[in-house]
This record gives structure tokens, sequence and C-alpha cells, in this order.
């Protein structure tokens, strides 16, 4: 019996991000039925390499289908400048949760990408306004590529503005869609005031206020992943409809972070957990609705959850590098 290899190609292309929204959807319903096993994030700080490691494991079960997994992650900034290599470095290891076996070990780094672009997608379905043909970008980084996919899986996007200090990654960005899209530059303020605005940076002093988007515009929230980090003004999340994926997490390092701490943002400011709308025990945008905010913070069940799709794809397709890591003798 073996376990699948699978590149950073392999799960490209099989991460195909229409499955990958349903299964990440069906692993949010499963997280607020309670049928998830998530333990907290756990790190190993490694001052002396100015980089840490990060443990993410979770088992769900959607009551279709049940999966395990882990994913081993990392944040070194030093990566690209010191040693030619990214700056995050992500492995997944996929396991039948019946007998613990490890059907694959993936990137995990295309794999992030993926299911983060996918959650968006989710809370774009339920948060934003049905007939949402424009999307702006803050930010025109790796991720502002997998959030213009998945969105356009949900609504029919057909004009995209895309903001950033960096006119290249603008212009590398027009390129690559100019063909499927209206994409153009502009403004924060330009790409704010589209239905949806995904904004994608790591900065720590907010560079989105309630002047700077639209009165229905719904905002997937997706750069900040630490404490002190967040892209939105306190008063346009004050007045916004909040939803998070998980409130520990988003309280820690999400985009309410900050404004939590300092007690602007309380627990009676957060509308519910994305699970919630899924299961349908919350409303999700409603004729009254205004500003609507989704905090992403990434949850190990999305990876698991996308891991499941990539290797039940590849292996119909008989992609990806069988290897023999157990020694388990099939002809015994």
């Amino acid at each position: 019996m073996n376990t699948l290899l699978l590149d950073s190609d392999d799960v490209d292309e099989h991460a195909v991000l229409a499955a990958v929204i349903d299964a990440v959807e069906e692993a949010f319903g499963a997280f607020e039925r309670g049928d998830t096993q998530m333990p907290a994030k756990s790190y190993i700080d490694l001052p002396q390499y100015n980089g840490d490691f990060r443990s993410m494991p979770a088992y769900l079960d959607t009551g279709d289908w049940d999966a395990a997994g882990l994913k081993w992650v990392n944040v070194h900034p030093d990566n690209p400048a010191d040693h030619d290599l990214p700056t995050v470095l992500g492995t997944m290891i996929y396991s039948d949760p019946e007998t613990a076996f490890p059907l694959a070990i993936m990137d995990g780094t295309t794999l992030t990408m993926k299911r983060t672009g996918a959650a968006a997608a989710v809370a774009t379905d339920y948060l934003a306004v049905e007939d949402a043909t424009s999307l702006g970008l803050v930010g025109a980084g790796v991720q502002s590529y997998t959030q213009i996919e998945a969105i356009s899986e949900v609504r029919p996007i057909e004009e995209v503005v895309v903001s950033d200090p960096d006119d290249e990654r603008v212009e590398r960005f027009i390129e690559t869609y100019e063909d499927r899209f209206d994409v153009r530059g502009g403004s924060i303020s330009e790409a704010g005031h589209c239905d949806v605005l995904s904004t994608v940076t790591p900065v720590e002093d907010p560079i989105v206020g309630p002047d700077d988007v639209g009165d229905h515009t719904h905002i997937n929230a997706i750069g900040a992943d630490a404490e002190g980090k967040h892209e939105l003004e306190d008063a346009l999340l004050e007045a916004a409809r909040i939803v998070i994926d998980d409130h520990e997490q988003c309280t820690h390092s999400g985009e309410i972070n900050v404004p939590y701490h300092e007690g602007v943002l309380t627990d009676a400011d957060i509308h519910g957990e994305i699970g919630e709308l899924v299961v349908g025990s919350k409303a999700g945008r409603t004729a009254e609705t205004g500003n609507t905010v989704f905090d992403s913070t990434g949850l190990a069940i999305q990876d698991v959850a996308a891991a499941r799709v990539v290797y039940e794809r590849a292996s119909a397709d008989g992609d990806g590098h069988p290897f023999d890591i157990v020694g388990v003798d099939d002809s015994a």
C-alpha cells in the first residue's frame, strides 16, 4: 500500500476551486455542529533563525465523509534574501482516519492559498449582494490571484480593480486577467467601492476606512495573521456586520484582534461565525444589511477538507508519485 507524494503542481491541478469551495463550506458546517476535532495551533519559536514552526492538526466528519490530517508550516522572513527560499513553506500529511495510514504527503503552500480563497468565496456567497459583478483587491500579491479565481466561482464577476503601491505587481496582475475580466489598477477607494473587496496585505496600520467602501460592499479581510495586524479602520468594523471563522483565532490574530483587545469591539459586535451561516442558525446578508466583513484566519479543518479534494482527484487520475513509506507488503 503506497502513500501518494503530491508536489505544488499536482496540488494546483487537483485543488479544483469549485470542489474545494464546497468542501470548505462543509467543513465550516461540521465545525459549527461540533463534528470536528481541531486542537489549537501550536508554535515552535526559533528566534536564532528569525522564524517559527506551526503545527495544525484536524479531524472532521461531515456526515458524508470524514478526513484527518496535519499541516506543518513555518514563517521565516529571512528565507528569500538569505536562502533563496519562500518565507512560508507548508507540508500537508493527509491520513485515513480509520487506519491512520498516511494516504498522501503534499505541498501545503499551494493548498493554503487555495483553501484561503475558498473560505473567502464561501463568505462572499453568504454575505455579498446577489448580483455582485465587481471585485476590488487591496494588495496584488500571490493571494490576490486565488481570491479572484475563487470569488468568481460564486459571483458573476466582470469588473476588477486592484490597488497596490507596487506598480509592477499591479501590471502583472492586469496582464494575467485582462482576457477574462475588465481589470484595471486603481486607488484603495476605487477598489473598495466594488461589490466585493478582498484585502490581502500585511499592514499594521489600517488602510481602508468607512469612506473607502460602498454602502453594501462585502469585505473579505484576509491579511491579518498575527497580533497587531489589521487592515480595516475601527469605524468601518464598528458599523459592519462582522462574521469570523473562529473566535479564539480571530480575537488573537485576526482582523479584529487590535480593536477587540482595546475594547473598541466586544463579542456583542460579532454577528457570528461562518459555520453558523452555513447551518442556517444565523442570517447572512438581509435586505437591511450594509457593509459586511469576513475575518478569515484560516482553520486546520479547511486544510484537511482541501487535502481530501486533492487526494481523491489525484488518485482517480493516477497522478502523483506513489511510494512505500510504511513498508506494507501488499502481497501478504
